[in-house]
């Protein structure tokens, strides 16, 4: 996609103000006034094609561990995902996403959580666990089938008490993955390419999209519509030159609505509240013309809306 320059829009907000270099301390003002605006101008659309990530694979994160506080345990805190069945028995196994060496598994006997341990997968996707230093062992005399079914734990050293939890959960970040900006749409398999896919209802913490209602509990991955994070410019200088010839790119979408409103709040911090007022119609003016791009290239129905009927809600 296009862009331009920071120095170009640093000059263009220049030319504008009819000034021939700003003062330093202005400078630093417009760059701020520049973050403040960038940031309004891709808050206005979910879909901007540049931040527009469309049903990308991500790792459903599915038990949270906590309460391990001896020394030796607390990397047993933390989310985990579900690798798979384990080779011997078939139970789930499942490992740390903080710290990959924690496996939860089941020995046959009971449900363990090990530290330096691995798993490794088999040729027919089942995983074979290769034990490290015992943390955690079920300690119920009627032995659970799932992990998150055991009342209580036995920690090798202390008083430890082991709290399990059940999640569905979609993390922000994944390694080797973009941040999640914002959540858009969760599908169980890809969509927008051959077929239908099942749509999940979710709801958003501050951890994350946690799907409701997941179609199998063995699934452990989902694919994500979702609008990246927001960075803002990090031009700073000690001169206005370092401003004016930085060659940061600036989006070109947003580039006529960054000069305008920028010079708009020029204007208000230099009390010309009526010039300000027609400059901050020019800019709502050029964002709206990219908005309208949006609408024009994008299917609303398929990619930022779903279709719904009385029987069923799915992608198309």
């Amino acid at each position: 996609m296009q862009t331009r320059t920071y120095g170009d829009l640093f000059k263009l907000i220049q030319s504008l103000a009819g000034v021939g270099s700003f003062a330093l301390t202005e400078a630093d003002d417009i760059a701020n006034l520049i973050n403040r605006r960038f940031l309004q101008a891709f808050n206005e659309s979910p879909i901007w094609p540049r931040y527009f990530v469309s049903s990308e694979k991500r790792d459903i994160l599915a038990l949270t561990l906590s309460g391990a506080t001896a020394s030796t345990s607390t990397s047993v805190n933390q989310n985990y995902k579900l690798l798979g069945a384990n080779t011997t028995g078939g139970s789930s196994v499942y490992q740390g996403v903080t710290t990959n060496t924690v496996i939860i598994y089941n020995t046959g006997t009971a449900w363990r959580v090990d530290t330096s341990a691995s798993a490794t997968e088999q040729s027919d996707g089942t995983f074979t666990v290769s034990s490290g230093t015992q943390q955690f062992i079920e300690a119920d005399v009627n032995k659970k089938g799932n992990v998150t079914d055991v009342v209580t734990f036995t920690p090798r050293a202390g008083t430890d008490s082991l709290l399990v939890e059940s999640k569905n959960l979609i993390p922000y970040t994944q390694t080797g993955k973009t941040n999640i900006g914002s959540f858009n749409r969760i599908f169980r398999k890809q969509a927008f390419l051959n077929q239908s896919a099942i749509e999940y209802e979710f709801f958003v913490d501050f951890t994350g999209a946690n799907i409701l209602n997941i179609v199998s509990t063995t699934d452990n991955t989902a694919f994500v519509s979702y609008k990246k994070e927001f960075t803002p410019f990090t031009v700073t200088g000690t001169a206005v030159s370092d401003y004016t010839g930085s060659t940061v790119e600036v989006p070109a979408e947003f580039f006529a609505y960054l000069a305008h409103a920028t010079y708009a709040d020029f204007l208000r911090m230099d009390g010309q509240t009526d010039k300000a007022f027609a400059e901050e119609n020019t800019a709502t003016v050029a964002l709206a013309l990219e908005l309208e791009k949006i609408d024009i290239i994008s299917n609303n129905n398929t990619v930022n809306k779903r279709f719904s009927t009385y029987v069923n809600r799915q992608s198309r």
